[in-house]
């Protein structure tokens, strides 16, 4: 079966995003991010943790975009970074590497 087209498979943002305390593991990352965007449409790409915190980058249907900002930024442990179009963008202002 053929792909869907670039156009027919609608648009969407990437949002950076730091959790603070840091997640102990991808699926607390997971479960801290859901618990702020919970009935939101999102999937995660990157999760890194180290001593400040967690970086996480998630993507997110265009028209769910400024409500899950909002509701990113109203939790205590979560705040957001950056936003774009493109994952490469929001990767590189972050400072993720992604070497696979």
């Amino acid at each position: 079966m053929a792909r869907l087209g670039k156009a027919a498979r609608g648009k969407s943002r990437w949002i950076g995003i730091r959790i603070i305390p840091p997640a102990d593991s991808r699926e607390s990352c997971r479960i801290a991010i859901d618990e702020s965007i919970d009935g939101l449409e999102w999937k995660m790409y990157d999760c890194e943790s180290d001593e400040s915190g967690t970086l996480a980058i998630i993507r997110i249907p265009l028209v769910y975009s400024e409500e899950a900002t909002s509701r990113l930024n109203q939790s205590e442990r979560i705040s957001t970074v950056t936003k774009s179009g493109k994952i490469r963008l929001v990767r590189e202002r972050m400072g993720i590497n992604q070497s696979e």
